[in-house]
């Protein structure tokens, strides 16, 4: 039977029993890096083997589980590495695995339905895109770097940039796309009139509504978390 309240993860619970409760913890794991190979091993094998803070580990796997960040204050500067790591591992799932995914749905869907509200959601969706891409490339070209640089003392090419790192403009971006993918998934739902192909048609939304939920957790985590270090770093840096 399907469970709409799921434990709250702590370091003694056995990681495979939250799998099967809560499969989407499957991406937590690929964003971490982890072997999906788990035996008994529990939540504080797993954070010790991997090298990875218990609270870092267990604080996102949370959110996936549907719970708030309980402590803010429990992240510090020397987790920053593996938090960037963590997001740059989504940007992979992101453009190489759940866009490719949904635009494929939608060619098809297209193939069924040539019509004129089609093209325009495989247009709307193609912008879209495009922006998202630009996103992740600000981070990895900008974000990221700009961070490392904080942490190691040393100027880096996004300190020398045209576009300089901008934590406004980094939050800013992040409504956006969100906004936009909801639009997006309401059109789907409510505007688009689809005849033919039901079964690609639910692949389809089920497949933004995996993208929302994951991107919405992302969106979280470099609001919440890794904006406030960097700002926490900036400050070392002024007063230094």
């Amino acid at each position: 039977m399907y469970r709409n309240i799921r434990t709250f993860i702590k370091p003694e619970i056995r990681l495979a029993e939250l799998i099967f409760e809560n499969p989407y913890l499957l991406l937590l794991l690929e964003h971490f890096g982890i072997d999906l190979e788990m035996h008994e091993k529990t939540v504080s094998d797993i954070c010790l083997e991997n090298n990875i803070s218990e609270h870092v580990f267990i604080s996102f796997a949370n959110l996936y589980n549907g719970f708030p960040l309980s402590d803010i204050r429990g992240f510090g500067v020397n987790d920053i590495p593996s938090i960037i790591r963590f997001l740059g591992r989504s940007h992979t799932y992101f453009r190489y695995d759940k866009y490719p995914e949904i635009q494929d749905y939608l060619n098809k869907l297209n193939e069924t339905n040539p019509d004129a509200e089609i093209r325009l959601v495989n247009r709307f969706f193609n912008d879209y895109f495009v922006e998202v891409t630009d996103h992740l490339d600000y981070e990895e070209k900008i974000a990221f770097p700009y961070i490392y640089g904080l942490l190691n003392g040393v100027e880096t090419p996004a300190d020398k940039a045209a576009v300089r790192f901008s934590g406004k403009e980094f939050l800013d971006h992040h409504t956006d796309i969100e906004s936009k993918l909801t639009d997006l998934k309401t059109l789907m739902i409510r505007h688009i009139p689809l005849r033919n192909d039901p079964s690609n048609r639910r692949k389809l939304l089920f497949s933004l509504i995996e993208l929302e939920f994951v991107l919405n957790i992302h969106s979280l985590i470099e609001e919440s978390v890794l904006i406030p270090l960097v700002i926490e770093l900036e400050r070392g840096r002024n007063h230094g």
